[in-house]
């Protein structure tokens, strides 16, 4: 790489260029076209919501989990049990959006036959963002219900060790002004926003975390494991739900038991699990009526009274509104993120398309 992006705090690049870019490196890897694609699309949509912990970016991860045969690029994903409205899927070692997206199309199509469907996958790797899968189902005129496991990040309460991971749960409903999205880790943060912080140089939050002593800290160098979500205790409780919901109910690796995604060894997935459980509103209280609550339910939220300047929101406005100014302005990059992003473009003959400052 004989081109090097200027040095500033911040830059932006285009949705359109940054899919193109993360497309040509993953097919470049020896994933299949199709799946290079949507994997490049999943990637830039979750940066351009703002969730940018598990945008653009994971791909410099992702190739890295390819190259050395953590993800394999070309997976055949089977089926291995099912009934009429479940499945369990096996992913084999697939790059984790290649997984999801898989399990959300069994999901949505069984939904769609027998009303409701659940799908666990197994043998997976790191999949991103889970709202990711829950508004694929919600586009689909459906409910969707997301969590994943995933490796131990965070002390049980009253625990001083790392014991659970983030272990995310996701549910979508609706579409465009009354789209539902929530996405939260079970923890109080999650690990992209300590780092994030450490690398600005900013204190934590009270409450986020701990050292290695298991005592709280505000310093995210010193940082050893996060906290459980609220209470503590209710936290510990619903990131079990979602070890209970993926890795006990698929047979797969506990959370203690999987490897952190930086350091998994070379040459086999990391053996993750998914839980993907998707219902069909019309045959419950039929699709019209659902759609108008669905906008009662929402419309009727955000016009609660407010405490102050900012009004009531609902699950997914922020990312909504993120969304809008990022896809006319661009969507902001870490300069690690662009730098990779930046090489990649030049390698392909597309640093043209990127800006030549950053933008603070």
């Amino acid at each position: 790489m004989d081109k090097v992006m200027p040095v500033a705090d911040q830059y932006r690049i285009a949705p359109n260029v940054a899919e193109t870019i993360a497309a040509r490196a993953l097919t470049d890897a020896g994933v299949a076209p199709a799946d290079s694609a949507a994997v490049a699309d999943a990637l830039v949509q979750t940066s351009l919501r703002g969730i940018s912990t598990h945008g653009l970016r994971l791909l410099p991860q992702y190739l890295s989990d390819i190259e050395h045969g953590i993800a394999n690029p070309r997976p055949v994903c089977t089926v291995v049990r099912e009934t009429g409205p479940t499945a369990v899927l096996d992913a084999d070692s697939a790059l984790g959006i290649v997984a999801g997206l898989r399990g959300t199309e069994e999901a949505v199509r069984r939904a769609s036959r027998f009303g409701v469907s659940v799908v666990v996958v197994r043998n997976s790797n790191h999949f991103g963002a889970a709202s990711v899968y829950s508004r694929a189902m919600a586009k689909a005129g459906m409910i969707g219900w997301v969590m994943t496991s995933c490796s131990p990040r965070v002390a049980p309460f009253n625990g001083s060790k790392a014991h659970l991971g983030t272990n995310p749960i996701s549910v979508a409903a609706g579409a465009g002004d009354h789209e539902f999205v929530l996405d939260m880790a079970t923890s109080q943060v999650c690990l992209g926003e300590i780092r994030e912080r450490g690398r600005q140089g900013e204190p934590l939050e009270e409450g986020w975390a701990k050292d290695a002593a298991g005592r709280p800290t505000v310093d995210a160098a010193q940082v050893s494991t996060l906290m459980p979500l609220g209470a503590g205790h209710k936290g510990q409780g619903l990131g079990m739900v979602v070890s209970l919901m993926t890795a006990v109910l698929a047979g797969s690796p506990l959370d203690w038991e999987l490897e952190h995604i930086e350091s998994a060894p070379h040459g086999r997935g990391r053996q993750v699990a998914h839980f993907l459980m998707c219902l069909d509103p019309a045959v419950f209280g039929g699709d019209e009526a659902f759609d108008e609550r669905m906008r009662t339910f929402v419309d009727d939220t955000r016009r609660s009274p407010s405490t102050g300047a900012e009004p009531v929101r609902v699950p997914g406005d922020p990312e909504r509104i993120t969304a809008a100014r990022n896809a006319a302005h661009g969507i902001p990059l870490d300069p690690r993120t662009g730098q990779r992003l930046y090489g990649l473009a030049a390698d392909y003959g597309m640093d043209n398309l990127l800006p030549t400052t950053g933008i603070a």
